[in-house]
């Protein structure tokens, strides 16, 4: 096919003479409404060349086929596919390994430190009893108002302003600073040989301390919850006011103070109540009455251990 369309070509005059154009008689013009005289059948010179040219396209693509090279190809737009339904159980999975990386391993084992919160409503007698089990059982007592108290005194203390504030108005002290204070103490004494046995007094006040000390310094064995009268407490408070010099035993700050503890406190006894760890002892009675029946819940307690 090539041959001929070259020899085709050669054949067509491509160059022609002046003198041959001026001897040339047209006898129609290019630019006319009459029809083109119809050829002999023979295409026409671009007609040949369109076609050589697509062979030649053809011929080319054929030999880059042969010779392995990939072909241009005219790729399809790729429609976004769905997302795929999140796995619940892949979820739940990622949650657990956060939750154990980010878990907070306790100060102390249970196993070595025993640790019992006491509470009640203030002037309940906490104090005096805490006293009694120290000399019996070898507890260390730690009075969380105690410590915030002279912690208030301290000089350089960047705590004191705020504690003095937070213990006059009858409001709870920030947590952060109470556990600090508690475990600090707690690290001193077990240094000091003076028992690995706390009674920790007037602590947890509100159920995110209870869960917060559990968390970071030691879960507590048991809670010993004195049960006693308001009036009987008013009475208390009012008679150690007259000689404390404690700037909450007022009529106002003891009002806001058992608020706070009937508001905020007393839910967390019910929380352990929950968790079988209360014992409780009614405080309508005398010093010794009472610490009797104390005395037969820490007999219970210690023979249990001992088994």
């Amino acid at each position: 096919m090539f041959r001929t369309l070259i020899k085709r070509a050669a054949s067509q005059p491509r160059f022609t003479t002046a003198k041959a154009v001026n001897k040339q008689v047209i006898s129609k013009r290019f630019y006319t409404g009459e029809a083109p005289k119809k050829e002999n059948g023979t295409p026409s010179v671009p007609a040949m060349l369109a076609v050589a040219s697509m062979g030649f396209a053809a011929y080319y693509t054929l030999v880059k086929s042969k010779a392995g090279e990939p072909l241009p190809r005219h790729e399809p737009k790729q429609t976004q596919q769905p997302a795929k339904p999140i796995d619940e159980d892949s979820v739940k999975e990622v949650e657990n390994k956060v939750e154990v990386s980010e878990a907070v391993v306790p100060a102390f084992s249970e196993k070595d430190v025993t640790v019992v919160f006491v509470l009640g409503g203030p002037g309940a007698g906490k104090g005096t009893q805490c006293e009694n089990l120290t000399k019996d059982y070898g507890f260390v007592h730690l009075s969380a108002g105690d410590l915030l108290r002279e912690e208030q005194k301290r000089p350089g203390s960047k705590y004191g302003e705020l504690i003095n504030h937070y213990i006059r108005e009858g409001l709870i002290v920030p947590m952060e600073v109470t556990i600090a204070l508690l475990q600090q103490a707690m690290t001193e004494a077990i240094a000091a040989n003076k028992g690995t046995r706390f009674l920790i007094d007037g602590f947890p006040r509100k159920m995110d301390q209870a869960i917060k000390f559990e968390e970071v310094v030691v879960p507590s064995k048991m809670v010993l919850y004195f049960e006693c009268p308001e009036e009987v407490m008013l009475k208390r408070l009012m008679k150690r006011g007259e000689s404390s010099g404690r700037v909450d035993d007022n009529i106002e700050s003891i009002q806001k103070r058992f608020r706070v503890f009937k508001d905020t406190s007393f839910p967390v006894i019910e929380a352990f109540e929950k968790q079988n760890k209360v014992q409780t002892v009614t405080c309508d009675q005398s010093v010794e009455d009472v610490y009797k029946n104390v005395k037969r819940i820490f007999d219970t307690l210690f023979s249990e251990d001992s088994q």
